[in-house]
């Protein structure tokens, strides 16, 4: 229950204060404003083309939110710069049925805000998934995603993302295609494989936070989950992040790789440097694996000038490092190429 009352707590105000507007346009300057009362989906179907903004304004938007292919450019930021005065938020899992009977949501159906569209930029806001394990022990399939991305160019800043498992789904619109993602000033959290995906993401800055859990095993959960095309060399990079827990020490794993049973030939690629990494990672042993027939010895791992007591080498074949030379090949720059979301 923690979840709801994190989310709720804090907005009523913003609530009170905004009334019951829905959203309105202001053609000139190609912008929709969206209100408590109103939906962030209406606003995102009425963008008739590239460039448009659409402002939240304080309050919370118990909704799915999915901005098609065709909404290229589009810009969907919070009303202030606190991105917890405005939340978006639902509740499905993998395992929820669907209201017509039809199956499932699935993984990727299930997230809370879902976005295909080129050149999307979110900023100063909360996007979160509350389904919780607790309170639906009848339903296994427990992936639960408050953000799935899958365009080329998608930059996310001074946004919070929370959820449970798979918080944060990093993807590609195909197998054969490497878009480029770029997160700055984020905080991200979850427990098992809460950022995860197949596509070129830069992590600049970002906050990940492992959660507590109440189960008597460990690991609790991993942060990271990698399923890099091979013909990609660019996977996940985090540069100049922060990782913490609200777990026990050692509780967490730093990643472990993901193989999809439709992509088998995927080798995924993980670089965290210069990231201060708390006790909750084990240090010892801060990389497993997903299935033996993967190991993570054989993936894309590496580190580079970490520091923190979860970045302490203890056994030094249980830790990658990448060499002075190396590490200038795995920079945002090199990852993103000629889009420059940074400068």
């Amino acid at each position: 229950m923690r979840r709801r009352t994190l989310l709720l707590t804090g907005v009523a105000g913003g609530l009170t204060a905004a009334g019951s507007r829905s959203a309105s346009a202001a053609p000139r300057h190609r912008v929709l404003h969206v209100r408590p009362g109103g939906s962030v989906q209406a606003a995102v179907d009425a963008v008739d083309g590239p460039g448009w903004t659409v402002v939240v304004h304080p309050g919370t938007y118990r909704e799915v939110v999915s901005v098609p292919a065709g909404k290229e450019g589009l810009t969907l930021r919070g009303a202030t710069r606190d991105p917890r005065d405005a939340v978006i938020v639902f509740g499905n899992a993998n395992g929820t049925p669907r209201p017509d009977g039809s199956g499932t949501y699935g993984t990727a159906g299930s997230a809370t805000f879902t976005s295909a569209a080129p050149g999307l930029t979110v900023r100063d806001l909360t996007l979160a998934n509350d389904w919780l394990r607790a309170d639906h022990p009848d339903i296994t399939g427990t992936q639960a995603v408050a953000a799935y991305t899958y365009g080329d160019r998608t930059r996310f800043e001074n946004v919070r993302l929370l959820a449970h498992q798979d918080t944060l789904f990093v993807e590609t619109g195909a197998l054969d295609t490497f878009d480029r993602q770029y997160f700055r000033h984020c905080y991200i959290e979850g427990d098992v494989d809460f950022v995860f995906g197949r596509a070129t993401a830069v992590f600049e800055q970002c906050h990940f936070r492992t959660l507590a859990r109440d189960v008597d095993f460990t690991p609790k959960g991993m942060v990271f989950a990698p399923s890099t095309a091979r013909a990609n060399p660019y996977g996940i990079l985090a540069v100049r992040c922060r990782i913490t827990s609200g777990a026990e020490d050692a509780a967490y794993k730093l990643a472990r790789p993901w193989v999809p049973s439709y992509e088998t030939t995927a080798w995924p690629s993980l670089v965290v440097r210069e990231t201060r990494i708390g006790p909750g990672i084990d240090a010892v042993a801060p990389y497993t694996n997903m299935r033996e027939a993967h190991p993570w010895q054989s993936m894309r791992f590496a580190e580079y000038r970490n520091t923190g007591p979860g970045a302490a080498v203890h056994v030094p074949d249980n830790r990658p490092r990448l060499s002075v030379a190396q590490a200038r090949s795995h920079t945002r720059e090199t990852y993103l190429g000629d889009w420059r979301p940074y400068a």
